[in-house]
């Protein structure tokens, strides 16, 4: 197995994990961060809602790409 015969498992379970730190990273943020500024960003809450909805993006889509690969073997 080379490393070209790794690279779209690598990208699945990459996009797996940084979509679930970032969802429940932005679940954090939504409960303690209301009506704080992040980072110049604008308020935690707000910006948490939105790492909740790209986390659940990117977890839904490396579910999709390892679904994919299993049945492509």
């Amino acid at each position: 197995m080379t490393f070209k015969d790794l690279i779209w498992p690598l990208i699945a379970f990459t996009s797996y994990i940084i979509g679930g730190v970032l969802t429940f990273g932005g679940v954090a943020m939504i409960l303690f961060m209301k009506g704080k500024d992040f980072l110049g960003w604008g308020e935690g809450h707000t910006l948490g809602y939105l790492f909740v909805c790209v986390g659940l993006l990117l977890s839904i889509l490396g579910v999709l790409i390892m679904r994919i690969l299993r049945n492509r073997t």
